[in-house]
Formats: C-alpha cells, structure tokens, sequence
C-alpha cells in the first residue's frame, strides 16, 4: 500500500460536473493499494498519515499533525500509483502489482474508516471513477509513505 500526502490549502475531487469531496486545510491522500495488502496494513497506514508531523509549530518546524491542527482528509484511490516501470521494454508501466477492484475497495474504505476513527473529517473521492483532482498545494509538502 502506497499513499502520496500533500499538506493542501484546499481540495476537492470532481466525478463528471459533480464535486463529490471537498476539504479546507488538511491533507490530500492518493492511495494505492497493492497485490498482498491486508486490512492491518490500511490501517497502519492511516495511523502514519493521521500522526505526519508535516504542519507547522509556532517556530515554523514541522512539528503538529492533522490531528494537532485540526485539519481534514481528501482520500482518492489511485491505482496508478503501485505502477512499475522497471521492467517494461518500453515506455508502457505494469499494473499488474495492483490489486484487483474487488480487494483494493474495502481496503481502501478500512483506510478511510481507520482515519475516521482517529477523530479525522475525511471526504473521499469516487472508487474507480474518473476524477479530476483539484489540489492547492501547501508549502508544496508532498510526503510518499508506504507499508
């Protein structure tokens, strides 16, 4: 499982002419959900995203989390992300390593709920859907975590 976080301003997810998820300050997270993961390892992962130290103290260090500032969560599912471009010839990623929709969707959902249980607002975006993602980058901070 791979999340891409950003520290946003803002952020919202469009399905069509839809806005299906929407956030002020918080974080953006792309999730990416491999073959082999397991619901313990959705939820060790939103316990590192809920507990990133990536906003600022009153020095400027990064020293609270999204939890300290209060800030909300825009979870989108990104299957892309677990692309492996190492061993392809040409220039085409493999997908392969992602897990199928039929996996990849509750564990995303046990992400979500994971991070919901630790006292965060989360929107999300659509599972499968085509979206577009708005993004209002803070700092830019762009934290890849993985497990």
């Amino acid at each position: 499982m791979k999340a891409v976080v950003q520290r946003v301003a803002e952020a919202r997810v469009r399905v069509g002419d839809d806005v299906v998820g929407d956030i002020g300050p918080g974080l953006c997270v792309l999730l990416g959900v491999a073959r082999g993961d397991e619901p313990v390892d959705a939820e060790r992962l939103a316990g590192k995203v809920a507990h990133l130290r990536i906003f600022e103290n009153d020095e400027g260090k990064f020293d609270r989390s999204v939890q300290d500032v209060e800030g909300a969560v825009l979870v989108v599912s990104q299957f892309t992300l677990i692309a492996d471009s190492t061993r392809q010839k040409g220039t085409r990623p493999d997908f392969s390593g992602a897990a199928r929709s039929e996996v990849a969707e509750p564990l995303y959902e046990a992400f979500c709920g994971a991070l919901r249980a630790a006292g965060l607002q989360v929107e999300t975006g659509v599972f499968g859907a085509r979206m577009m993602v708005e993004i209002a980058n803070d700092g830019p901070v762009t934290i890849i975590l993985e497990v």
